[in-house]
C-alpha cells in the first residue's frame, strides 16, 4: 500500500494581475526556459497557495518576479489568481491555487508558460478534486490561461495536480507535461493549443497514486526522464521509479516508455542536473527523514544522494555520493528533525560549468531559534558533488535580510536560476512562516559562489498578498 506523508500540515489579494510597464517594440522572444516575457532574462514564479483573494480565504495565488540586469524586484511582477482576467475558474476557499508549479514553452511560441496546480479545487459538487491550469507567456509576461483536460474518475480530496513537471519526454522538440494525484498520473503530449488542448493525453498506467514528480535528461539523449518518488509501507525511505522514452520495445508494448527502478535509492524530493560535466544529467535525491525502526536507512537530520547519469541512465549498481551535515566540509551537524534534503535545487552558482546543489533544511535549529531553517550550497566538480567548500546560510548570516526566529522555516523551498544574465545561478529560497505569511530571499551568484551583498527579501505583504498566504512554500522548477 502506497502512502503519502506530509512534511508539514499545508493549509493554502485580490484577483489582481499586474501588467508589466509598456516599452518599445519588443525583439524576438528569447526562447529561454523560465523567460515568461521573452526579454532574455529568466524569471521566477512563486506559489502562495493560502493567499486570500478579496474576501475569499485561502484561495491561493502565484507571484511572478521578472528578471533584469539588476535581478528581481517588486516593481516588475505579476500576481495571478483564479479571479484574474482570462484565468479559468473562480477563487474559492482552500482551492490551493499555486500549490504546484512548472514552467515550459507549451505552445512553441518561444515564451515560457506556467503550469499551475490547484490541488484541492472543487469540480461540480465534488470537493478537493484538483485541477491544472496553463498561464500563457507573452511580451507582457504571464496573462490569461487555459485548463488542462481533466481525466475522469478523480476522487474527492484526491489532490489532482499535487505535482506537475514539464520537459520534452519523447524527443520531438515539444514540451510535454505530467500531472500527479491520488487517483491517476497523467502524461500530456505537446504541443498545446491556446485552449490547453494537448496533442494527446494518456494515463501512466504503471503507477497508482503519485504526488511528487520532477524531470530531466539522465542519459544525454535530449529526452527528459520523469522521476516519480513515492513512499510505501515497508520502504518509508521511498521508492524511485523513472520513465525513459523507449518506443517499440516488445517488453512494454502498451507504452512508448520503459519504467525503470533504482532499488537502492531513497528520497522524496529531487532534481536533475549535470554535476560532473559529462553531458548527462545526474539524479539528486533528498532523503530528509530521520532513521528509525521503520526506516533503518538514511542519516540523522537527513541526507542527499547523487546517482550519476550514464548512457543508459543511472547505473543501479553504482555507489552514489552521499552527503549530510556530518560529511567533512559541510557546515553544521546532523540533528533529529533538521530535514536536510526536504528541498532540493540544482544550477551553476559560480559559472564553472558544473551544476551545484542547494539543499534546504527548514527544521534546522540555529542557536535557540528552533526550526528557523538553513540552506546549504554544495559544489559540483569533475569528480562529482563534494562536501569541501560547502556554504550554509541562515537569516542570521551577515548580509541576509531578517533574523533567525522560531518556526520561520528558512529553506522550505529552493531554486537556482540566473535572474540577471551574468552566467551564474542565483538562489531563491522560501521562508515559509516568516511573519505568519511567508517570504522569499534572493542571493546573487558570482564566480566565487553566492554573495549576500545586495541580498533581497520580499514578504507576502511586499507583493500585495493577504491572509496567511504560505508565500514561498513552492517555487517553479
Amino acid at each position: 500500500m502506497r502512502k503519502r506523508t506530509l512534511l508539514l500540515a499545508a493549509t493554502l489579494t485580490t484577483g489582481l494581475l499586474t501588467a508589466l510597464p509598456a516599452g518599445p517594440a519588443a525583439a524576438a522572444p528569447s526562447g529561454l526556459a523560465w523567460d515568461f516575457n521573452g526579454d532574455g532574462y529568466r524569471d521566477v514564479a512563486i506559489g502562495a497557495m493560502s493567499a486570500d483573494v478579496g474576501s475569499v480565504q485561502g484561495a491561493g495565488a502565484v507571484v511572478v518576479l521578472y528578471g533584469s540586469s539588476s535581478g528581481v524586484s517588486t516593481a516588475k511582477k505579476t500576481v495571478i489568481t483564479q479571479n484574474s482576467t482570462g484565468v479559468p475558474g473562480t477563487a474559492e476557499s482552500d482551492d490551493r491555487f499555486g500549490s504546484s508549479l512548472a514552467a515550459g514553452d507549451l505552445n512553441g511560441d518561444r515564451y515560457a508558460d506556467l503550469v499551475v496546480g490547484a490541488q484541492f479545487e472543487s469540480v461540480g459538487d465534488r470537493d478537493g478534486v484538483g485541477t491544472a491550469t496553463v498561464i500563457w507567456g507573452g511580451p507582457k509576461g504571464l496573462t490569461g490561461g487555459s485548463a488542462l483536460p481533466q481525466p475522469g474518475g478523480l476522487s474527492e480530496w484526491g489532490g489532482y495536480s499535487s505535482g506537475v513537471a514539464t520537459g520534452d519526454f519523447d524527443g520531438d522538440g515539444k514540451t510535454d507535461v505530467t500531472v500527479t494525484g491520488q487517483s491517476t498520473t497523467q502524461l500530456y503530449r505537446g504541443p498545446f493549443t491556446r485552449t490547453g488542448t494537448p496533442l494527446s493525453r494518456q494515463r501512466v498506467g504503471e503507477l497508482g497514486s503519485t504526488y511528487e514528480v520532477f524531470a530531466g535528461d539522465l542519459d544525454g539523449d535530449k529526452k527528459a526522464e520523469r522521476v516519480y518518488p513515492f513512499l510505501v509501507d515497508g520502504d518509508s525511505g521511498g521508492q524511485i521509479h523513472y520513465f525513459r522514452h523507449d518506443p517499440g520495445n516488445v517488453e512494454h508494448p502498451e507504452s512508448d516508455y520503459a519504467m525503470l527502478e533504482l532499488p537502492q535509492a531513497d528520497g522524496e524530493k529531487g532534481a536533475i542536473a549535470d554535476i560532473n560535466g559529462d553531458g548527462r544529467g545526474d539524479l539528486v535525491l533528498g532523503d530528509y527523514s530521520d532513521p528509525g525502526k521503520e526506516k533503518p536507512g538514511g542519516h540523522k537530520g537527513g541526507q542527499i544522494t547523487v546517482w550519476y547519469g550514464g548512457e543508459n541512465g543511472p547505473d543501479p549498481a553504482q555507489k552514489p555520493t552521499v552527503i549530510h551535515q556530518d560529511t567533512a566540509g559541510v557546515p553544521g551537524a546532523g540533528e533529529y528533525g533538521d530535514v536536510f534534503g526536504s528541498a532540493i535545487a540544482a544550477g551553476d552558482v559560480n559559472g564553472d560549468g558544473y551544476a551545484d546543489v542547494a539543499v534546504g533544511a527548514m527544521g534546522e535549529d540555529n542557536g535557540t531559534a528552533e526550526d528557523s531553517g538553513s540552506v546549504t550550497i554544495l559544489f559540483g566538480s569533475a569528480a562529482g558533488l563534494k562536501g569541501s567548500g560547502a556554504k550554509s546560510y541562515t537569516q542570521n548570516t551577515t548580509g541576509v535580510p531578517g533574523s533567525n526566529e522560531d518556526g520561520d522555516h528558512f529553506g522550505i523551498s529552493v531554486r537556482l536560476v540566473d535572474l540577471d544574465k551574468n552566467g551564474k545561478a542565483d538562489l531563491v529560497t522560501g521562508t515559509g512562516y516568516e511573519n505568519g505569511y511567508g517570504s522569499v530571499t534572493v542571493l546573487k551568484g558570482t564566480s566565487t559562489g553566492l554573495t549576500t551583498t545586495g541580498a533581497k527579501s520580499f514578504t507576502a505583504r511586499d507583493v500585495s498578498l493577504k491572509g496567511g498566504a504560505d508565500f514561498g512554500w513552492v517555487i517553479a522548477q
